[in-house]
């Protein structure tokens, strides 16, 4: 099967990273639910949620949220965290561009692969191991949360809230 060339650019990454890490191959998903369904073992808040929002006032325009798959951003905490006028999910367009042809619903949470700012809620870092997909709504990839922490180098900040 022929994936979009990120899920190669992670997979790299993890066996340079001497990372623990493992993949499923499955259906394509877009949501979190849907996802959290193909991945045997994980449960939906073990979900790394990544998506990207526009920030009005910020200079790069855009930033990535990282956070457990059964929760939301909390869009008041975001606006004081990034010091915002506005924040608001990046249209499928843009998430194209940014990303290079990722689709909504693959986006990795590995923001440094397109030079956006990562922004991971600490909650993320209560699992010992995070799930996402990789690139391709038809392909995930599981890793330890330390090792993803290690690797984006994510500010670490409240972000979420209950969905």
């Amino acid at each position: 099967m022929t994936y979009h060339e990120v899920v190669s650019r992670i997979l790299d990454s993890l066996k340079q990273n001497s990372c623990w890490y493992e993949t499923f191959e499955h259906e394509p998903v877009r949501t979190s639910e849907e996802a959290a369904k193909t991945r045997p073992g994980y449960s939906l808040h073990q979900g790394a949620k990544a998506m990207i929002v526009k920030v009005k006032g910020r200079p790069k325009g855009f930033v990535m949220l990282v956070l457990p798959a059964d929760l939301r951003f909390d869009n008041s905490r975001l606006k004081v965290l990034l010091e915002a006028k506005d924040i608001q999910l990046a249209s499928e367009n843009e998430v194209l561009e940014l990303t290079g042809g990722v689709q909504p619903g693959a986006v990795p949470p590995f923001g440094n692969l397109f030079e956006l700012e990562v922004f991971a809620d600490p909650q993320l870092f209560g699992n010992e191991k995070i799930v996402f997909n990789a690139g391709d709504r038809r392909f995930s990839v599981a890793m330890k949360a330390e090792d993803y922490k290690r690797m984006v180098n994510p500010q670490i900040a409240s972000i979420a809230r209950q969905a």
